[in-house]
């Protein structure tokens, strides 16, 4: 008896499994042993210990086939932040969510693992060792973080230990890793442009970037810390690698690394942060004739030229976590999972 309630309680559904974070996630909870169900919009690659359910997030009945027999559920399903459609996050990240709660509550699930983000506090300025208890953020600096803070504020109201139902969210920052789409390639392609020259600001400010391992071991560690009574139900908690790096340096490690040059020209932080405001004016004047999305914009300088970086004191004394994988050990795995990027290629 003891061992089918032990196997029933290694049985999870992992909501977005076919993304960059979920496929980690996959990969490291077949090896502990769980049984998994995903769902997502595509099948994104085979296992023979994985069952696909393949359907739309906002529809609680395509969701219930992937969480029956389930009592645990991480849901890191998400449009990409670059993306700029403020309708698609709002469907997704919100009105999706909101469908997952249903789902979950319906088909018994009894603890839900929600991937947040540390932006949902960031409004453009310095954090410097951000905790948790900082506001939401009253001005997000763009759609993504917008519906994040919709999202998270969701997952958490939604706990409820009197019917076995327990939350909670996980905000890492600046995820990356092997076979990440986002970051490093879009490094690579500005640097081609020759778009990677210049440092905004003096290049000292420190920011967390986070190991892909890293994220999936905070996951996994608060899902099976979350009990009723524990301190994890209803709250959120930052995961970073605990190692604050110069947002450029960061930038540079990767870079050289890949055969690229390091950005060595600087440009004050006030003066890129007008010349963006003043792109974004030109842009908006001409929105009703040409549509441009520029790369260079407000928000992106001030993700380039403040400090912001967490604290992971919460995640260490109520979840016992420890980052696996250093900041130099995980940027060299990195780099050579993309032999195709290098400048040689």
């Amino acid at each position: 008896m003891a061992t089918r309630l032990r196997q029933a309680n290694k049985k999870c559904t992992v909501i977005g499994g076919s993304g960059f974070l979920g496929q980690h996630m996959v990969e490291r909870l077949v090896e502990k042993g769980y049984a998994i169900n995903v769902f997502d919009i595509r099948k994104g690659f085979d296992h023979d210990k994985v069952q696909f359910f393949l359907g739309d997030l906002c529809r609680k009945e395509d969701l219930l086939p992937a969480l029956q027999g389930v009592t645990l559920v991480f849901h890191c399903a998400s449009p990409t932040p670059s993306s700029n459609n403020r309708e698609l996050f709002y469907r997704v990240n919100y009105l999706g969510t909101k469908a997952v709660i249903e789902a979950c509550k319906e088909a018994g699930v009894q603890k839900l693992v929600l991937t947040s983000s540390a932006s949902v506090v960031f409004e453009g300025t310095d954090i410097k060792d951000g905790t948790e208890d900082l506001p939401y953020a009253k001005k997000p600096i763009d759609y993504y973080t917008e519906t994040k803070i919709l999202q998270e504020k969701e997952v958490l109201q939604a706990n409820d230990p009197e019917r076995n139902f327990l939350t909670v969210a996980i905000r890492p920052h600046g995820i990356f890793g092997p076979r990440d789409p986002q970051l490093v390639p879009i490094l690579v392609q500005a640097a081609k442009s020759g778009k990677m020259k210049f440092i905004i600001g003096d290049g000292k400010n420190l920011v967390d970037f986070t190991f892909v391992e890293n994220v999936v071991h905070g996951h996994i560690l608060a899902a099976e810390q979350l009990q009723i009574n524990s301190p994890l139900c209803g709250k959120a908690f930052h995961i970073t690698n605990d190692e604050p790096i110069p947002f450029w340096e960061f930038m540079s490690r990767v870079l050289t690394g890949l055969g690229y040059e390091a950005p060595k020209y600087h440009i004050p932080y006030w003066l890129a942060y007008y010349l963006a405001l003043l792109l974004s004016l030109v842009v908006w004047l001409l929105s009703p004739f040409v549509a441009i999305r520029p790369t260079f914009s407000p928000m992106r300088v001030a993700l380039a030229g403040t400090y912001h970086y967490y604290s992971c004191g919460q995640a260490k004394k109520h979840m016992g976590y420890k980052p696996l994988v250093s900041l130099d050990e995980a940027v060299d795995k990195t780099v050579k999972s993309y032999p195709h990027l290098q400048w040689s290629a």
